[in-house]
């Protein structure tokens, strides 16, 4: 009996060890399988890190204000006679605008020239008598005074009537009329607005660390939201002074406005224009990838050997300035670097790629057409690439690395060791993604 069961336990101990020597095996077998696979190259499209002229600028917003521009009142009451302007008509200086009732100033000047001139008579009557010793020389004097003061009635008399004749203060546009003929006005009543929009000022505001670096006659340009609309002018007024309320810098600058195409109280956007620079290194912002490593970029090296394919290095850099699609890269990259603007998405460390420049990001509202051979699986990645997503560092945890078509390696086998090879593959892949990325110093 006990014969027996020695021999059941051996047999047991036989059969469970031949299994689990079987299968791991099976697993060492499997893994070096894997591991002397080589993934097919990644395509991906590049761009040359070369020096250019860097012109930096000063992003703002500021608000369009006419180089001249009123509200224009009336400086007498009185009853409006005639409105003699018709609304966005241009207008010469001097242009009589509005008329008001003045009949009765009229009157009164009429009065006072023959006052005046009845003044004018006997001044001159005296001195002739004067001049023969007939008259005294206290009679002179007040017919003098009287003659003075008769033109000087007839002075406040006309003073008077140009109140009553609205005229323009300058050349320029006038608005939408805002009294009507016989409706009674006071003074300080506005009529009319008038806008000397041949040039335009804009007025907007920088951050005293921005505002050092800006001087009187700094070259600025300005756009509006609205109908594209591009104008090229100067600051020509800065204020002397840092609100301590929003510590920003009060700025002024005078713009050309052709075709009239700014109007005053216009949103504008405002990019002073600073001295350029020669030497910077720039990259499409597309070619940086971001993440809780820092911002990195991936460098195309040569093969060291001619049989070896391209490989790719992940160097972390530093940022400087944007300008449009571009970005400055500070540190990091060198002169002539092939860096990687466009399937950052499938690379990991020391990954084989071959360049295809087809892939690289588009403007939206154009057609990405994958290069012969490039997939579609490249031409996706370039075009969330081009889209401005980030992609996470590789290597970080949940990223996936690129492997072989595990199963369709497995299925040669057999169904049986399918599902083992997957997983095997799977643990792998796992293993790999639990590595924090290598960056070149």
């Amino acid at each position: 009996m006990v014969k027996r069961i020695i021999i059941a336990i051996i047999l047991l101990g036989v059969v469970v060890g031949g299994i689990v020597g079987f299968n791991l095996f099976r697993d060492k077998m499997i893994a070096q399988y894997f591991a002397g696979m080589t993934p097919p190259p990644v395509v991906v499209s590049v761009s040359e890190a070369t020096p250019i002229t860097w012109t930096p600028g000063i992003e703002a917003v500021g608000t369009a204000r006419a180089a001249q521009g009123v509200d224009l009142s009336v400086e007498a009451s009185g009853v409006v006679r005639e409105v003699l302007f018709e609304p966005n008509q241009q207008i010469e200086q001097g242009q009589q605008l509005v008329q008001i009732d003045d009949r009765s100033e009229q009157a009164d000047l009429a009065a006072a020239i023959a006052a005046r001139d009845l003044s004018e008579t006997e001044l001159s009557r005296t001195r002739a008598l004067e001049a023969r010793g007939v008259s005294t020389a206290d009679t002179l004097d007040t017919a003098e005074a009287s003659a003075v003061e008769a033109r000087a009635q007839v002075e406040r008399i006309n003073a008077a009537l140009d109140q009553k004749r609205a005229v323009a203060p300058f050349s320029g546009t006038v608005g939408i009329p805002q009294i009507e003929a016989g409706e009674y006005v006071t003074p300080g009543t506005i009529y009319a607005t008038l806008q000397d929009i041949s040039r335009m000022r804009v007025d907007f505001a920088l951050t005293e660390q921005d505002a050092a670096m800006v001087r009187i006659g700094t070259p600025v340009t300005v756009s509006s939201e609205v109908g594209d609309v591009t104008a090229q002018g100067r600051i020509t007024g800065i204020e002397p002074q840092v609100d301590p309320a929003s510590r920003l810098v009060d700025m002024r600058a005078e713009v050309d406005n052709p075709g009239a195409a700014l109007t005053p109280g216009q949103f504008l956007r405002v990019r002073v224009q600073l001295p350029a620079e020669e030497g910077v290194i720039a990259l499409p912002q597309t070619a940086v990838t971001s993440n809780l490593y820092g911002n990195s970029v991936w460098i195309v090296r040569d093969p060291t050997a001619e049989d070896e394919p391209m490989r790719v290095e992940q160097v972390f850099v530093r940022l400087g300035r944007r300008s449009d699609d571009l970005i400055e890269i500070a540190e990091g990259v060198e002169a002539g670097d092939r860096v990687v603007n466009a399937g950052q998405n499938r690379l990991s460390g020391n990954a084989a790629v071959t360049i295809d420049n087809s892939v690289a990001p588009v403007p939206a509202g154009e057609t990405v057409t994958p290069a012969p051979g490039a997939g579609d699986a490249a031409v996706e990645d370039a075009a969330e690439e081009g889209a401005g997503q980030d992609a996470p560092a590789p290597g970080a945890p949940g990223t996936e690395v690129p492997a072989p078509d595990a199963e369709s390696q497995a299925a040669e086998g057999g169904s049986g060791e399918g599902g083992t090879a997957g997983d095997g593959a799977a643990g792998g892949g796992a293993g790999q993604g639990a590595s924090a990325p290598a960056a070149s110093e």
